[in-house]
C-alpha cells in the first residue's frame, strides 16, 4: 500500500504483478470531538453528511457520466455507488464506490472522486478523513490519501484515476473547494484536468 501525498501519482497493478479489473474506491471520516465541557462527555456537535462521487471525464475533458448519492450507477453499469451514509458513524469506509475497468468505456480516460458536504458543514468539523483505494477482488489496498485538514473548505477533489496505455494510475489531488454537490464544484474539477 503507497500512502499518497498531494500531487503524487502512482500506477495501479495487480500485488504482484498484472492488470487491474475491479477497484473500489472507499471514504471515510469522523466528527471532530467538541472542546470544552461537552467534549469530556463525548459530545460532537452532530452528524456530518460527506458525500462521494464519480465524474467519468473522455480525452477532450467533457464529462460523460457521474455517479453520486442521487445516481448509484453509471449508465453502462460499470460503476456502483453503496448509497449515501448520513453520518459517518463506525469504523472503516462509510461510502465506497466500485469500478470494474473492463466494464469502463474505451472513451473514458479520466475518472475523478470528490467529496463534499451536503449539508455545508465545513472540513474543520471532520477528522480522521480519508480516501483509498482497494483492488476489489483481493481486497488489497493499493493506495490512501489522508484528507484530514481543517478549514472552511466543504469539499475537496480528492484524487484522479487516469489510463496510461493499457494500465490505469491514480493522481492525488486534494483540492480544497466549497459546495454542496460535485455541480458546485465543477470549476476545480475541471481545473484539476
Amino acid at each position: 500500500m503507497v500512502s499518497l501525498v498531494k500531487g503524487q501519482t502512482v500506477p495501479l497493478e495487480k500485488r504482484g504483478g498484472g492488470a487491474l479489473t475491479r477497484v473500489t474506491m472507499g471514504l471515510g471520516w469522523d466528527v471532530r470531538k467538541s472542546k470544552g465541557l461537552f467534549g469530556l462527555f463525548g459530545g460532537g456537535g452532530g452528524d456530518i453528511d460527506l458525500d462521494a462521487s464519480c465524474l467519468l471525464f473522455d480525452g477532450a475533458r467533457r464529462l460523460t457520466d457521474q455517479v453520486w448519492f442521487r445516481q448509484l450507477k453509471s449508465s453502462d453499469g460499470s460503476i456502483v455507488h453503496s448509497g449515501d451514509n448520513l453520518t459517518g458513524a463506525g469504523d472503516g469506509d462509510d461510502e465506497m464506490i466500485t469500478v470494474d475497468l473492463t466494464r469502463l468505456p474505451a472513451s473514458v480516460t479520466a475518472l475523478v472522486f470528490t467529496v463534499n458536504s451536503f449539508r455545508g458543514d465545513t472540513f474543520d468539523r471532520i477528522e480522521n478523513a480519508y480516501c483509498r483505494l482497494v483492488d476489489a477482488t483481493t481486497s488489497a489496498e493499493l493506495a490512501r490519501y489522508d484528507l484530514t485538514g481543517a478549514g472552511p473548505h466543504t469539499g475537496q477533489v480528492m484524487a484522479q484515476m487516469n489510463r496510461a496505455g493499457g494500465a490505469w494510475e491514480m493522481k492525488a489531488l486534494g483540492v480544497r473547494t466549497r459546495g454542496q454537490t460535485f455541480h458546485d464544484m465543477m470549476d476545480a474539477i475541471t481545473a484539476a484536468l
